[in-house]
């Protein structure tokens, strides 16, 4: 099965496709698909841009992604450094509910499982305590084969049907996904020349020269695409950095350390940022952090 920015080639004889990688870091393109993709992160960190939102991903986070919704797992900078010993692992499964299984979700028995395919148009991620019974029948889908694919498959579509009110949407509602190719792969582009230099200070006019455009149509075309200005997406990466930094447990990074690390070149910037995209301080945030891993543990 090979993925390429926008299309993807499916095996005329599966209906259901499953995947289980391990390399250094993820597919570093944005791309969407017909099918729809529901992904275990088994090992790895990073920020998951999927349309118009953002998304810190970590080892244990299961994220379904909708059908034709533009889609990056986009790995921290530290798996692009050439060390060995880093390295990206995941299990993936795909369907398409209009394709191959158009007819099993058109059965009176899959009514509510259609429902919420499309009440759910764009995707969530799966709630941390659940994470782990979904990826267990993700997996229960990847070792099967025959008709037990099919049975184990239809397992873990109930299993995300239960999930019902408790999960948090990839993106708006009213976000559209009608992307063409093209436009995908010039996206795939600044985007990823954003994600690669956040921690720098780069300005309106260097994307606009990467994107070889004034920075005058540059802003109309982000905006239109994205739904953010260069700035406040700008401000969303820089953040999620922050945010894996301030609970990844190195000591020696002090709230401070972290702002300048995430390219922020103001503390009084950095608080007034972090508080308008969180909904806290950066110290209110570790403490609560802190609080639920403790309450975790006590649990456990």
């Amino acid at each position: 099965m090979k993925v390429l920015p926008f299309t993807m080639l499916v095996p005329d004889d599966k209906s259901v496709i499953s995947e289980h990688i391990e390399l250094p870091y993820f597919y570093q393109y944005l791309h969407r698909h017909d099918e729809w993709q529901i992904t275990y992160i088994e090992r790895g960190e990073g920020t998951l841009i999927a349309g118009n939102d953002m998304h810190a991903f970590r080892s244990g986070d299961v994220f379904l992604i909708g059908a034709k919704l533009p889609h990056l797992f986009k790995s921290n900078p530290e798996y692009f450094s050439g060390d060995e010993h880093k390295s990206v692992k995941a299990c993936s499964i795909y369907f398409n509910a209009s394709g191959a299984l158009a007819a099993l979700f058109a059965l009176p028995e899959m009514k509510m499982a259609s429902a919420f395919l499309a009440k759910n148009k764009h995707g969530f991620k799966v709630p941390e305590k659940l994470a782990k019974e979904i990826a267990a029948k993700m997996f229960s889908v990847y070792q099967a084969s025959g008709v037990d694919v099919l049975f184990n498959f239809l397992k873990l579509v109930n299993g995300l049907q239960e999930l019902n009110e408790n999960v948090e949407p990839l993106c708006s509602d009213l976000y559209s996904s009608n992307v063409s190719e093209n436009e995908g792969m010039r996206l795939s582009k600044i985007i990823n020349f954003i994600t690669e230099n956040y921690n720098n200070q780069i300005s309106l006019e260097d994307v606009a020269n990467a994107a070889f455009m004034t920075p005058q149509a540059f802003c109309r075309y982000f905006k239109k695409h994205t739904g953010h200005t260069f700035v406040s997406f700008l401000n969303e990466v820089r953040i999620n950095d922050a945010c894996k930094s301030l609970i990844s447990g190195e000591k020696a990074d002090c709230i401070s350390g972290v702002a300048y690390k995430a390219g922020f070149n103001s503390i009084t910037n950095f608080n007034r940022v972090f508080k308008s995209i969180i909904g806290q301080s950066p110290r209110a945030y570790i403490d609560n952090y802190n609080n639920v891993s403790r309450v975790s543990l006590v649990g456990s």
